[in-house]
């Protein structure tokens, strides 16, 4: 590593030692990511002078706060696919005006498994010239293409890639959708599964999964527990976990698409919900012992914290430290933090993100 990446990597460890030292964690676990070529997806606005178009990308890092377009012919923190593919179809798009035509922004969405998907988006209406040309790019250069405008979405082939992530020397599939959530950085996705499975070795029962998006620590924690259940609301993130578990032929996960206040109410008995009763899942059937989380940066609910108090071993993966500092105030009245884990999922940012298992007390 060098020194800018130990530097950075430092202040946030000395930082989340800091923040969470009066919960006397024990020592904090960390777990770097590669300097270059680590990100996943690239999001790019297109643009046009007289002559000529190119990526671009705009800096508020000014004392006006005014944009300045930056133009970007290289992107050392993207996958080196992407880095390998944008001068490839820049190149090809100028030699088709109708493929270039008020183009506005391109989306690559990469993979380890090798798939890329391409979205190419548009301030016009898309034709069948645009279709033609836009399918001989994609045969041209081996990659998924979608079309966009304004209340249009054109779907070449699929929107989506199937990534392949190793855990325990085992292989995991996933169905990655276009502008669906997925982890940035798979490489250091890969080191959180790892992690958590490891830290699930002594944990006992079933498993609730609460926030279980595509399935991303689904998959692999199903090794580890009886059953599973996880819950999840966004119907896409349901159809996409759905399709992981029949493509990795996992038949201990059943899916209920449900936010965690509803699961709440459902499991303590104050709603019924239809959404269960028709995916034929009857609450009853668990033995919950151990539960999961991953929320959104606003962290968990107070109810829900409440419920997840009542079990014995809480696995609690963090994008946002401030949050589940702030939940581990509630959970610490009635757990202890057993492992303690720092994830540089974006390096050269102040974001990062934190594990703890946490036992009943």
């Amino acid at each position: 590593m060098t020194s800018t990446y130990q530097q950075q990597l430092q202040a946030k460890v000395e930082r989340i030692r800091a923040q969470f030292s009066e919960y006397q964690p024990p020592a904090l676990e960390v777990f770097d990511s590669p300097e270059q070529h680590y990100r996943m997806r690239a999001e790019f606005r297109i643009w046009h002078t007289d002559d000529d178009l190119f990526y671009a990308m705009f800096d508020r890092n000014n004392a006006e706060n005014q944009k300045t377009v930056v133009r970007v012919d290289e992107f050392p923190i993207a996958d080196q696919s992407i880095n390998d593919l944008m001068p490839k179809l820049l190149n090809a798009l100028k030699q088709k005006p109708e493929l270039h035509r008020r183009l506005f922004e391109i989306d690559f969405l990469a993979s380890l498994s090798g798939e890329m998907l391409v979205s190419l988006i548009y301030h016009r209406k898309l034709d069948d010239e645009w279709e033609a040309l836009a399918k001989e790019l994609a045969a041209d250069l081996k990659i998924k293409l979608i079309g966009r405008s304004r209340g249009q979405k054109l779907v070449l082939t699929d929107d989506f890639v199937v990534e392949r992530l190793q855990v325990n020397a085992q292989t995991f599939h996933y169905k990655q959708i276009e502008n669906g959530f997925t982890q940035p950085n798979a490489h250091v996705c890969q080191k959180m599964l790892q992690w958590a499975c490891d830290v699930s070795e002594n944990c006992t029962g079933d498993l609730l999964e609460l926030y279980c998006g595509n399935g991303n620590f689904t998959l692999p924690l199903a090794q580890k527990f009886p059953r599973v259940l996880a819950t999840e609301l966004a119907k896409s993130s349901v159809y996409a976990a759905e399709w992981n578990i029949e493509k990795n032929q996992i038949n201990n996960i059943q899916i209920a698409r449900l936010a965690a206040e509803e699961f709440t109410q459902a499991y303590q008995g104050e709603r019924e919900f239809r959404r269960l009763q028709e995916a034929k899942i009857d609450l009853k059937d668990y033995a919950f012992g151990t539960v999961f989380v991953d929320p959104p940066r606003a962290g968990i609910d107070d109810d829900t914290l409440k419920l997840l108090q009542g079990f014995k071993h809480i696995i609690y993966i963090s994008c946002n430290p401030d949050t589940l500092h702030d939940n581990l105030k509630t959970l610490s009245q009635t757990h202890r933090i057993q492992r303690f884990a720092l994830f540089d999922q974006f390096p050269y940012t102040h974001h990062v993100e934190t594990g703890v298992l946490l036992e009943k007390i």
